[in-house]
Formats: structure tokens, sequence, C-alpha cells
């Protein structure tokens, strides 16, 4: 892998917004977690003289695997979602097959570990249907719905994927903010099957890194083989607990309905400047076709607005942006720079 491929997938869009900025270039929604659970969190500073407890782990496996219906021992806590990408090489597979376009982190993480990586490159409409995955794939990764085309493959057709001797991968890092959830195969406990799911972005928990695997405890073992103690801190723990009571996925819920909200009034308008946004759309993003992306991505961040490259991702040629679904006055602002500057 050369430099510049091994740039390309490390490409996150953070980088692409900074201090002031308008930022459509992360999907995380809002500056932080809400009130109750920053004062959640803040009750807990007192403890950071102490090394996270067992108990404490305990609870928020035990919370998570609740509130999927899953046992307790089907679940793995991560810090951060980057960190069960980082263990996938664990498994030993031969030849991984990564689903794109997607998410690249999956790809680097494996790549570096050494693991050949065949590239399953879908055409628009980005449906699993144009899927041809090798049967020697020993590892299949596939996000649900996928970044940056926002597509929500059907339950059905990730099963479909299931082979003897293969295990699925799915990334279901934005589904939470998919209103009620369909086609995430959380709750279901399948043998082959590892689902990830991540808090950074509905709960705007970026900066403290929480997440966490479903699968079969045989294969969470071996992801966790080597794992170094307390992988996880006091407040991460706190956070994955508190996150996944009832009340709490009620939240998610209200917030997955505003995102949908603010999606379906966000497309018309891009639409009206002659912008190709791509359907169907699920998740809290948005991709973009415009005829010089580099260009306009330039000129908006002139203006103070961040959005996200598209070229990164393999099997998006140029011309492709990624854009964070926000509120309407957010929008304003961008529609208005989009006018000015043309497309």
């Amino acid at each position: 892998m050369g430099e510049a491929d091994r740039a390309k997938l490390r490409h996150h869009g953070d980088v692409e917004t900074g201090p002031g900025m308008l930022d459509f270039a992360v999907n995380v929604q809002g500056s932080g977690p809400p009130e109750w659970l920053r004062e959640r969190l803040a009750g807990r500073l007192g403890e950071l003289g102490r090394y996270p407890s067992e108990a404490d782990e305990r609870d928020a496996r035990a919370a998570v695997a609740a509130r999927h219906g899953r046992r307790v021992e089907d679940v793995l806590l991560l810090a951060g979602a980057a960190e069960g990408f980082a263990m996938l090489p664990r498994l030993g597979s031969r030849l991984a097959a990564v689903i794109h376009p997607s998410f690249t982190e999956p790809e680097l993480a494996l790549r570096e570990a050494g693991v050949p990586v065949a590239r399953v490159v879908l055409e628009a409409p980005y449906t699993l249907a144009s899927a041809v995955v090798p049967e020697a794939a020993d590892l299949v990764v596939v996000g649900n719905p996928t970044n940056p085309t926002s597509v929500l493959h059907a339950a059905e057709a990730i099963r479909a994927l299931r082979r003897p001797g293969r295990i699925v991968v799915v990334d279901e890092a934005f589904i939470d903010a998919v209103p009620g959830e369909p086609e995430s195969l959380a709750g279901e406990s399948l043998p082959d099957v590892l689902v990830l799911r991540s808090l950074t972005k509905t709960w705007a928990l970026a900066g403290l890194r929480c997440g966490y695997l479903l699968g079969d405890p045989s294969v969470l073992e071996r992801l966790s083989h080597g794992r170094a103690h307390w992988p996880l801190g006091t407040l991460q723990l706190a956070a994955i607990a508190a996150t996944a009571t009832a009340d709490a996925v009620a939240e998610t819920q209200r917030k997955a309905e505003i995102i949908a909200a603010d999606r379906a009034a966000m497309i018309p308008r891009l639409r009206a400047l002659g912008i190709a946004v791509h359907e169907p759309a699920a998740a809290p993003f948005l991709l973009l076709r415009v005829p010089d992306a580099e260009l306009l991505r330039k000129k908006l961040a002139d203006k103070g607005i961040a959005v996200r490259r598209g070229d990164t991702f393999p099997g998006l040629e140029s011309g492709f942006l990624r854009v964070a679904v926000r509120p309407a006055a957010d929008v304003d602002r961008l529609v208005a720079a989009i006018a000015e500057i043309g497309v």
C-alpha cells in the first residue's frame, strides 16, 4: 500500500473543519452530549483517582445486553468503534472483503496488519444487489447504513453474505439515527455475524470514544485476546451504561425522527441549486455530486463552511462531497453560500 493510498484511507472529516467553521464535514450531532449526560459524567469525576471498577464494566455490559435483547457474554465494550476495527486482524482472515464505497478505517486496519483485502465496489445506487463478494473471503465488512452513500441495506441482503467459515462484520455506527433502527442485526444472535455500534455520533461523544461489539462469545474472545488491562475508563463505562437505558433509547429515537425530517427538508433545497443528491438516503448525512467538488469544497471553506471530500472513499471518483444533515438554520447558510459560489 503506497503512502498516497494510506493517506486516503486514513482521511477523516474532522480535518476538513476548524474553529469557528460551520461544520457539515463531521457526522457528530451537536457540539456535546445532552445536559443530563454531562451531569452524569461530571458526577463521576471524583472517581478518576481510582482504576475503573469491574462492577462498572459489568453494569455497562448488562445495560447494552438488555438494550438489544442479547446475553451479557455477547457484548464487548470498546473505546470507540475504531478500536473494534483495529481488532479485526486478530481473526486471522486469509482474505477480507470490504464493501465500498464505505468508511475506510476497517480496510486500513486490515491492510496495515498484512491481511489481504478485496475491494467489492458497488455501482450506483450502491445497494448489495450489485455486490460480487469473492467466495474465498472469510471476512466481509459492510456498513449499514453505509458511509458515505447513506444507503440502508436490507437485513436479508446482509444475511445473504453469510457462508460457512466466514464472519460478516456489520458496521451499524449510524443506525441509531434511523427511526426504529430497521434492518439492524444487533438483536440477532448469529454465530458468524459481528455488529459494531458507536455512541459517538448521536450522543456527541467523539472526544470520549465509546462503542461496543455484539457477537458470539467465542469470536469476541478472539478479538479481545491480548487487550490491555482497563481498556475503557470510568467515564466511558458510565456513558455506555447511561445511553443504553430505556429512557436514553427513547431519546435516541426522537433524535432520529428529527434527523429524518431535517434530511427530507434538506434534499430539495440542495437539488434546487443544481446539485445531485443520492437517494435512497437513510443516514444523518447525504452524498452529493457536483461538477467540481474540490473547488466547491475549497470555496465553501473560504466562507467558513466545512464539507467532507468524497474522493477518499474507494469507488467514488472526483465529483463527490458528503454533507451532514443539519437543522434548517445551518442549511440556510450552506444554501446561500453555494448559491453565491455557483456549481
